[in-house]
């Protein structure tokens, strides 16, 4: 992320020691996989809540389901690739004991970081939902409730794409939130935000609505689709709930848009329907699939659509169709401009991706699709997003036999970097050969033994085939990680999968 962008986005996660648990610095539905068992003392009766008595029957409700999540990467060596250097004195330094090519030949040690988040017990027997970037990276994860008992957690599975991850505790009983309609939040609506913002205990905050939908253009995740309040979230407040008077869970909070670091009053919660379609995947699957029609698509704006004689102003417009996908077996053509998808319209470009990527690969999606200046339904059979997997479960790497690097990969071309060749780091699993090399999300792999490699496909079946040989990545990795700001620096890595 660019020092640029960090002043103005803030994730809600809070360093502890160190470090913020994930990228965020300053700072969609099938049925449940598993039996929710209502607590003894949960009520399933609607709180009476109002301005007059306040809404402590609705945080009653809600807030032992709330917990707080310490996240801790241990201490580690890194391999020294890039002429780092350990803190010393002013005036001082090592590469002039080591000649002119900046390289200093010793490791660096890195030592223990702690992040601190919130996350949401959404079953009794232990299944909780978070943000991704509260515990990435993280060898261990506890969980503290509300009556101060503590957990060691199990990271299921994580999902960058969405910023949802799903751990699990061992208990029975326990309290927890359900699942509101957040298709059906509507701006304007009293929502209240719980959580733990700088360790310093659970907090409820109140507000409203403010958009629903949002895409904020800020690529805070690879698919936006957020309800925005100005309901209090700080840091810390990562992974904790979002919920209506009702007391139900439409939003995980995940970050929030500010100058300062702290509440502005632009905050971005990841609604309840795609957090739970995450969550249902991973837990049955291992892993997310989404689905892929093919195209290229652009928002439509006044003066296009005029050209096209369309009088409305919602939809999404199809500038390219790639050769043999599922919207070209279809019949999509390019300037068709898609303004319904299964019976619901669509408002832009961007709520047509987060749309098209919430079906299930195989499903079948009925486009509404105006062209040479009349409707048609046209039905797409719905592909898988190529070269993806886009979560990981605590093996990390795709479900099957030979050896594993523990990392999650898609064409660096797709990454909105401008780039035709290399394979973008998606995700790196906690404990995988890929992380004890010092590789992590946003690297991009250039070669795998000295060969170009932009297929994932070819990517993966090189890992199978290593025998348990060592690997010779030439990775880029971007400007966070030691170089100049703005720059970015390429080095090789060898991996050892297993």
């Amino acid at each position: 992320m660019t020092s640029n962008k960090r002043s103005v986005l803030a994730g809600a996660a809070l360093a502890a020691i160190g470090a913020v648990a994930g990228a965020w610095v300053t700072a969609k539905t099938g049925m449940f996989p598993f039996q929710q068992v209502p607590a003894a003392a949960q009520s399933n009766a609607e709180p009476e809540v109002s301005f007059r008595a306040g809404f402590g029957q609705v945080v009653k409700k809600v807030q032992p389901a709330v917990v707080s999540i310490m996240a801790t990467t241990n201490a580690k060596v890194v391999e020294n690739r890039r002429g780092q250097q350990p803190n010393l004195p002013d005036g001082f330094d090592l590469r002039d004991f080591f000649g002119g090519g900046g390289q200093i030949p010793f490791d660096v040690p890195q030592g223990p970081k702690q992040g601190l988040g919130s996350g949401v017990i959404v079953s009794a027997d232990g299944y909780i939902l978070t943000n991704n970037h509260v515990v990435d990276g993280a060898d261990q994860v506890r969980v503290n409730l509300q009556d101060n008992r503590e957990f060691t957690a199990k990271v299921i599975g994580k999902d960058a794409q969405s910023d949802v991850a799903v751990v699990k505790i061992e208990a029975s009983g326990l309290p927890y939130v359900n699942f509101g309609d957040s298709e059906g939040v509507q701006v304007g609506d009293i929502v209240l935000a719980l959580g733990n913002p700088f360790g310093i205990g659970q907090t409820v905050t109140m507000g409203i609505v403010g958009a629903t939908h949002r895409n904020t253009n800020q690529g805070i995740e690879d698919y936006e689709d957020f309800i925005q309040t100005d309901a209090a979230i700080n840091p810390g407040n990562s992974g904790g709930a979002l919920v209506n008077l009702k007391g139900e869970l439409i939003g995980i909070n995940t970050a929030i848009l500010s100058r300062s670091g702290g509440n502005q009053g632009v905050g971005f919660a990841i609604p309840a329907r795609t957090a739970h379609n995450v969550m249902d995947q991973i837990v049955k699957h291992g892993k997310v699939s989404r689905g892929f029609m093919g195209v290229t698509i652009q928002s439509l704006n006044g003066s296009v659509a005029k050209q096209f004689k369309y009088s409305g102003s919602r939809g999404a417009l199809v500038s390219d169709v790639s050769p043999d996908s599922p919207a070209d077996k279809a019949g999509i053509k390019a300037g068709d401009i898609l303004t319904e998808v299964n019976g619901t319209k669509v408002a832009d470009s961007a709520d047509l991706r987060v749309r098209i990527a919430a079906l299930s690969p195989g499903s079948t999606a009925k486009l509404r699709v105006f062209r040479d200046g009349s409707e048609r339904d046209i039905n797409v059979v719905l592909g898988s997003q190529p070269g993806q997997e886009v979560a990981s479960n605590e093996r990390g790497q795709n479900q099957g036999d030979g050896p594993r690097l523990g990392v999650s990969v898609e064409p660096a071309s797709r990454s909105g970097r401008g780039r035709t060749g290399g394979l973008v780091i998606t995700n790196v699993a906690q404990g995988s050969a890929a992380e004890e090399a010092g590789l992590r999300s946003g690297d991009i792999i250039l070669e795998v033994n000295r060969k170009p490699i932009s297929d994932p496909a070819e990517f993966q079946k090189m890992v199978r085939e290593s025998a348990n040989e060592p690997l010779l990545l030439y990775v880029e990795s971007s400007s966070d990680r030691g170089t100049q700001k703005g720059a970015s620096a390429r080095h090789f890595a060898t991996v050892q999968p297993r």
